[in-house]
């Protein structure tokens, strides 16, 4: 008999043993809330020492795993539905042979430019999350970036490395996210945007960080393929086309009113605060133009869009699974416990240490409140009294939360966005941790060096 070898198990798979655990910690941790009042925006924010233990909490039995996935589901739904949504009209799209001309003609640019494009691709992906905030709205792209990939006999991997990696340290670095640097600094009460040179001078080391981890992969994979982290992964295969259709005066008005699509979802998540249901509702309305542009029947249409959007019901399942996780943890009133449990010995060490905690916690409870804005509101209240305790500025709270975060986000697989971007490429979550687990210790590094300087020059 052969030896057996040890097979990390699927990424459901994964996600059901996190639900059992989190429920294994309602039975283990004391429930216990904060007071919550809201602030004047209305949103409800905890009060800083009103810790208590609370008696008449739920006691959840296992039925509750079962009963905690439809409610996850619909909890989810808007970004399940814009996955659905994102996927048929991508298939409408590319039954126009637009973007495979498209892909032909940026091949012909970037063949031998990997370098160029790998950190043109990233900073774009990095500047939209740092200024917008923007992450789910990538979803969209990531068809088209691998198809890129391939074509430049690129793995997978390397394709969500590009967009991942942008956008996590567009996160963990941004001046002006006003999902969670803006919010986090009205939390601690700081002055908008304050601290924004800092933030944009570590920006450069950090992104480069970033780049050289993802380049150094993409360069290791094009000389010798069978070094991919996706090896032997059927569904991250994506064989490049042989050859790539024409790029004609329909192609052309096709891929005018994606780039219009593009600039109308900036306008509008900028200007109108757009989110998935206005956005799903703009690329319904690409669908249609690509329909008339390229003259497509309806039912070759209809049979399209199906096809796309049926391609991601795996995809759409991880997205609701891993919303389940911190419904438990709510459902069993242990979230708040488990904030309070790791906040509370930062009062007792310097200034430095208590910063780089700050930025480990954040780390950590990004696993159980995975929304930027939430974390926000459950931490920020806390960890920054506590820095007033230490000696750490507000404005450097609110840096280590903004790293922990930001950074994390690349990594935790209760981040819907990051299992959907996954789901969609085909990568299993096991070989993606590989691949970005690196990073995030090169990333832990540059980030602890970055607060202990903050603490030094006292940036406020």
């Amino acid at each position: 008999m052969g030896k057996q070898v040890f097979r990390v198990p699927h990424t459901l798979v994964l996600l059901i043993f996190m639900m059992i655990a989190a429920l294994a910690l309602t039975w283990v941790l004391p429930a216990g809330a904060f007071e919550m009042r809201p602030n004047e925006a209305g949103r409800m924010m905890v009060v800083p020492g009103t810790y208590e233990q609370v008696d008449d909490a739920p006691a959840l039995s296992p039925w509750h795993l079962f009963t905690v996935i439809p409610r996850a589901m619909a909890s989810a739904a808007d970004v399940i539905f814009f996955v659905f949504l994102i996927g048929g009209v991508l298939a409408v799209v590319r039954s126009t042979g637009a973007l495979d001309a498209a892909i032909g003609g940026m091949l012909k640019t970037f063949r031998d430019k990997l370098g160029w494009l790998v950190f043109a691709a990233m900073f774009v992906f990095g500047a939209f999350s740092s200024s917008f905030g923007m992450s789910a709205e990538y979803i969209a792209f990531v068809g088209i970036l691998i198809a890129l990939c391939a074509a430049l006999r690129l793995d997978s991997m390397t394709a969500i490395g590009i967009m991942v990696v942008g956008y996590g340290v567009g996160y963990g670095v941004s001046f002006m996210n006003p999902f969670t640097v803006l919010i986090a600094q009205d939390i601690a009460e700081v002055q908008p945007l304050s601290g924004w040179w800092f933030r944009i001078l570590i920006a450069v080391p950090i992104f480069l960080i970033g780049f050289h981890h993802v380049y150094a992969y993409a360069r290791k994979v094009k000389a010798d393929p069978s070094k991919s982290l996706v090896a032997g992964v059927e569904s991250a295969k994506a064989p490049p086309p042989e050859e790539f259709p024409p790029m004609t005066l329909t192609r052309r008005l096709v891929l005018l009113a994606l780039l219009a699509t593009v600039g109308g979802l900036i306008y509008g998540v900028t200007v109108h605060g757009w989110w998935l249901t206005e956005l799903a509702a703009l690329f319904l309305g690409l669908a249609v133009a690509a329909i008339i542009i390229g003259r497509i029947s309806l039912d070759k249409a209809a049979e399209s869009f199906i096809a796309g959007a049926a391609q991601l019901t795996g995809t759409a399942l991880l997205i609701g699974f891993a919303r389940s996780i911190s419904l438990i943890l709510e459902d069993g009133v242990v979230l708040h416990t488990i904030v309070n449990g790791l906040a509370t010995p930062l009062a007792q060490v310097p200034a430095a240490a208590s910063a780089v905690g700050m930025f480990l916690i954040q780390t950590l409870l990004n696993l159980f409140i995975p929304s930027g804005s939430g974390q926000a509101f459950a931490t920020m209240p806390i960890m920054a009294p506590i820095g007033d305790l230490v000696g750490v500025s507000r404005q450097v709270a609110v840096l280590a939360y903004q790293f922990g975060d930001g950074f994390s986000n690349m990594i935790i697989p209760t981040n819907a966005v990051l299992m959907g971007i996954l789901g969609l490429a085909g990568i299993p979550y096991d070989r993606w941790f590989r691949f970005a687990f690196p990073l995030m210790v090169k990333l832990t590094l540059a980030g602890s060096v970055a607060l202990v300087i903050a603490v030094v020059i006292n940036l406020q």
